[in-house]
């Protein structure tokens, strides 16, 4: 069966039967956490890891952010995933506030922790005011995630994961020279892309349609964010140029005060929309949990994702 004949069979066994019956079960998943600010943050953290380590996950990572703390948080959280668990994990790395030689001494010493696989980014500097800064390099350090990339490829030889914006980096001259930068950190060395959040899927094709059309054979892989608090994430999507459509304003108006009728409109609008990446062809799901297992775990059953 050719892939244009098993998108027309797909397409009519989704309208044919209940969407998320009798899914094969051929689905990977792969989550993101933050490091935990409060010893309360993290029993919620390791709960949440606890929770969907049954589900197999081909790789949990974990943010990273400027600043000393941060960076040791992350770096204490990953190791324990590695220590305690069979889980892959992953580290994010930015060039945020950081010379070659600070990079080099983290990577160094997630590598000696039995880290393999770092997600690098360029990082956005703190927001400051209420408004994001624009991103200035560390004289001394990579200007791009291009250049990360290239540099902890040297190091070690890490698995590394990149960041990709469908709608177009919000600084990007162009989406032409957005894609191009993609390439860049692919030809660097990166084997996959994660994303940034999105809210229908004709968007994610779109860009996979682009990505192939400018010569990119690295994983794309969609980041998916169940939306818990509606105000949180037009506030997240206005500062990194996502599009929120209108009638998800609609969906959660009035539910201010209903926190557990927020959580089933949120699992059920996700659940939708990654069923229908399903359809057009997409098997890897990158889900941005914010250290909550229980929506990722829902949506992961009715793909067909269950405990080994």
């Amino acid at each position: 069966m050719n892939a244009a004949d098993h998108a027309l069979s797909e397409a009519r066994r989704a309208h044919s039967t209940p969407l998320f019956a009798n899914l094969p079960g051929d689905v990977e998943v792969s989550f993101e956490f933050f490091p935990p600010k409060t010893e309360k943050m993290a029993e919620t953290l390791w709960h949440s890891v606890e929770t969907l380590a049954p589900l197999k996950p081909r790789f949990v990572s974990v943010t990273y952010g400027a600043g000393g703390s941060t960076r040791e948080r992350t770096h204490a959280t990953v190791a324990r995933i590695v220590a305690e668990t069979a889980i892959p994990a992953a580290a994010h790395l930015t060039c945020v506030d950081a010379s070659k030689a600070d990079i080099a001494e983290v990577a160094n010493a997630y590598w000696a922790a039995g880290v393999r696989h770092i997600v690098a980014l360029r990082g956005d500097p703190p927001v400051k005011d209420g408004a994001l800064q624009r991103f200035v390099p560390h004289p001394d350090g990579y200007r791009d995630a291009a250049e990360l990339v290239a540099g902890l490829a040297r190091l070690h030889p890490f698995e590394l994961s990149v960041g990709a914006y469908p709608e177009t980096h919000p600084e990007a001259a162009s989406a032409e020279a957005d894609m191009a930068h993609l390439k860049r950190k692919i030809d660097a060395g990166a084997i996959r892309a994660i994303t940034q959040f999105f809210f229908q899927p004709e968007t994610f094709f779109r860009f996979r349609d682009r990505a192939a059309a400018a010569g990119i054979t690295a994983d794309l892989v969609p980041g998916i964010l169940p939306v818990t608090s509606y105000a949180n994430v037009k506030r997240m999507a206005d500062q990194c140029g996502t599009c929120v459509p209108d009638w998800m304003g609609r969906l959660f108006e009035g539910l201010d005060s209903h926190p557990e009728a927020r959580e089933l409109i949120a699992g059920t609008i996700a659940a939708e929309m990654v069923r229908r990446l399903y359809a057009g062809g997409v098997r890897h799901f990158h889900f941005y949990t914010l250290n909550r297992a229980e929506l990722a775990y829902a949506i992961c059953h009715l793909l067909g994702v269950r405990p080994k």
